[in-house]
């Protein structure tokens, strides 16, 4: 069960990352508020999965999320550079999640 905590936390830390795009610097109200409420709500989520988890563990799978989930949402979202290198980038950070989670 923890495992999802750690996978749901770490969908809110691409919620909030794209939000801090929408709040246009903390000027938006419902955006602002989104982005907070996802902020907390991740970081209650990975706090219960520390409490399994190894922290080094748990703190890197959070992180890989939210990176690949943001990246490719800015090339979705936002037209952000897309290129082969990146790509590969990205798929590095996907196998790094992996290897943590197996081992």
């Amino acid at each position: 069960m923890v495992w999802i905590y750690l996978i749901i936390a770490g969908c809110l830390e691409i919620g909030w990352a794209i939000g801090l795009k929408y709040t246009d610097g903390w000027t938006r109200f419902w955006p602002s508020v989104f982005t907070i409420v996802t902020m907390v709500a991740s970081f209650y989520c990975l706090a219960i999965a520390v409490k399994e988890i190894p922290i080094g563990t748990s703190y890197a799978i959070w992180t890989g999320i939210g990176a690949v989930g943001t990246a490719t949402l800015g090339i979705v979202l936002f037209s952000e550079p897309v290129s082969i290198l990146r790509i590969v980038c990205i798929g590095l950070i996907v196998v790094g999640i992996i290897g943590l989670k197996w081992t």
